[in-house]
């Protein structure tokens, strides 16, 4: 695959390159005393320099011929020397960051390009969102390689989202340079039951020669996962058992091990590797969602590099992990993923291997950040207007609105609820007994279960899913988001009417993000102005914003990490067992919609 990504291209520069490194022509740059990881070979080799020109690696070995008078020399005082990190399977939506805030905030702990999955905007905003994040992207150093949305809506048919994305749309995002594959097809049934326009989706992006990437999160390792690998996806994020990323990797798929802000996968998958004797070129680290304060306070790929230390990774194999083997995944190692001759100079200075401190980043040759601090500017970007008003709800929003009707003559019903399992993806379905208050049935904090509503907010439809869930733990109050994946409607959820009502309508007066309230008064508040999704404020304000916002889940009683990515799943129909949509329960193993009340 071409890569469109760095300064410039190998066959522009190959000439001056072969020069440096044979001492004809003095390099831009040169690098000495370090101790250099070789992903390679999984070496660490020491006493050689790297001589860089055109934001290119010219040489490894002995620069001494390469030094001229306008040379730049970094002396990198026996620290060790690794490729830069590549994330290859990452939502920046999900950050609440803009692109650029997510570039300042990444960059300076080691990531020098990402494989973002804008599906997030692409389901609110559609292609012309998507295309607002790329041209975000190219204010800023960070090689952000995008893979084209699959699935909008993630599963169609059982859900409302602002666009719709086809096998036309695909073909035409893939004439993009910018586009570099697929997004995560989680419609995998419609790859296993080879419906038309799942299959269609892949096969275009096939027909460009670029890669698909996956979502396979059924736990199994059968004649599914091998239909799904078989279709043409190389990879998979979805991984949340040790033996689904071994038989992944040993069936060729790229094992994309998470750990993110929520979803806490890695102890768990890490296991594939640990625990057997198989080599590790197809696992790779990847973040998913990242929330900001996790940015601010741990770090992006070093701080997933010092947890797969922790769980027993070598040091060496866990930085081929975030380098070269996300490289090959994409078939860009040709250019990314390694201190190699030819390729680009994205280059990570590292104090130890143990604490995996980032101290200096080169993007191209360049000196982006040092001892955790930007050192290049990046330019500003204005979103358009329709980009920022993007709450298109029909009917006003009262406490009446969340009544929810009895069986006439009840007294007690059993009803659907969906159980949250804390920084776990997939979610339980419980059945569970209410009372029937004055022909209503509420909230019940004594049994954890809560009113949750599903309110569509594109076309002003007036769709609403009505539902109930299990597992914050809350005992007043209630919080909305209109991050409620994939579709990015309005997701209320709370304990009485009234805070649920405040809830949803101060959403809608700040453009979309998310709240908590109590007893009339909101208690805290993250506005994502742009699409509901974004906010283009630096990652430390939105760190302090969101962290507030978590205080706020505890001050009502939730203890749960991260408690809004885990609210956010509630509606992702492609995610087992049950979900709520805008068009109401969907049973996610039979993908079927199932009515609240289950008949006795």
């Amino acid at each position: 695959m071409r890569n469109y990504f760095c300064k410039k291209p190998l066959w522009e520069v190959s000439r001056t390159l072969a020069g440096v490194a044979q001492g004809r022509i003095p390099a831009d740059t040169v690098i000495r005393g370090g101790k250099i990881i070789n992903v390679c070979t999984a070496e660490i080799l020491e006493g050689l320099d790297i001589a860089i020109a055109e934001g290119r690696i010219a040489l490894v070995g002995d620069a001494s011929a390469c030094i001229g008078e306008h040379t730049k020399v970094i002396d990198a005082a026996g620290r060790y020397i690794a490729p830069g990190f590549l994330d290859g399977h990452i939502h920046i939506e999900s950050s609440m960051l803009s692109v650029a805030e997510y570039a300042k905030a990444v960059i300076p702990h080691g990531t020098t390009g990402i494989y973002p999955d804008p599906h997030e905007i692409c389901n609110v905003l559609g292609m012309d969102g998507v295309k607002c994040m790329i041209e975000e992207s190219k204010h800023t150093p960070l090689k952000c390689m995008f893979v084209m949305p699959s699935c909008v809506p993630a599963v169609p048919g059982f859900e409302d989202t602002g666009s719709f994305i086809g096998p036309n749309e695909v073909a035409e995002a893939m004439k993009l340079n910018e586009i570099v594959g697929l997004g995560e097809m989680m419609n995998f049934p419609g790859i296993l039951y080879c419906g038309d326009h799942a299959q269609d989706i892949v096969g275009e992006t096939l027909k460009a020669d670029k890669i698909v990437t996956g979502h396979y999160s059924l736990p199994e390792t059968g004649a599914g996962l091998n239909a799904y690998i078989a279709s043409g996806i190389r990879c998979c994020h979805e991984s949340t058992r040790a033996e689904d990323a071994l038989e992944k990797m040993r069936r060729g798929m790229y094992a994309q091990l998470r750990e993110g802000s929520a979803w806490h996968d890695l102890q768990e998958v890490s296991r594939a590797i640990t625990e057997h004797k198989v080599d590790s070129r197809y696992a790779c680290l990847i973040s998913d969602d990242t929330h900001p304060h996790t940015l601010i306070a741990n770090g992006h790929l070093d701080h997933i590099l010092r947890r797969a230390l922790e769980f027993g990774i070598d040091p060496v194999t866990a930085i081929q992990m975030v380098t070269i083997n996300a490289a090959q995944c994409f078939q860009m190692d040709h250019d990314l993923g390694s201190i190699a001759p030819g390729k680009c100079a994205d280059i990570v200075f590292l104090e130890s291997l143990e604490s995996m401190n980032v101290t200096k980043v080169l993007i191209d040759g360049d000196v982006v950040a040092e001892n955790g601090q930007l050192t290049v500017e990046v330019k500003p970007y204005e979103y358009p207007e329709w980009a920022t008003s993007s709450m298109h709800i029909r009917d006003e929003i009262t406490a009446e609105t969340f009544r929810v009707e009895a069986p006439v003559g009840a007294a007690e019903v059993t009803v659907r609820a969906i159980e949250l399992i804390p920084a776990k993806v997939p979610d339980i379905e419980r059945h569970v007994k209410l009372r029937v208050k004055n022909g209503l049935l509420e909230s019940d904090v004594e049994q954890d279960v809560l009113k949750t509503f599903v309110f569509e907010r594109h076309h002003e439809t007036g769709k609403v899913g009505v539902g109930f869930t299990k597992g914050f733990g809350i005992s007043k109050g209630a919080m909305a988001s209109t991050v409620a994946h994939d579709a990015h409607n309005l997701l209320v959820v709370g304990t009485n009417d009234a805070d649920m009502a405040l809830a949803a309508n101060t959403l809608i007066e700040c453009g979309g993000g998310m709240v908590v309230v109590c007893d009339g008064e909101v208690l805290g508040c993250v506005p994502l102005p742009i699409a509901g999704l974004m906010n283009a404020k630096p990652v430390e304000e939105m760190s302090e914003i969101v962290s507030k916002l978590e205080q706020s889940w505890a001050d009502i009683g939730c203890n749960m990490p991260s408690p809004f990515m885990t609210m956010a799943l509630i509606p992702l129909a492609c995610l087992p067992e049950l979900r709520l949509t805008d068009r109401g329960l969907v049973d996610c193993t039979k993908f079927e919609f199932v009515p609240l009340i289950v008949e006795e």
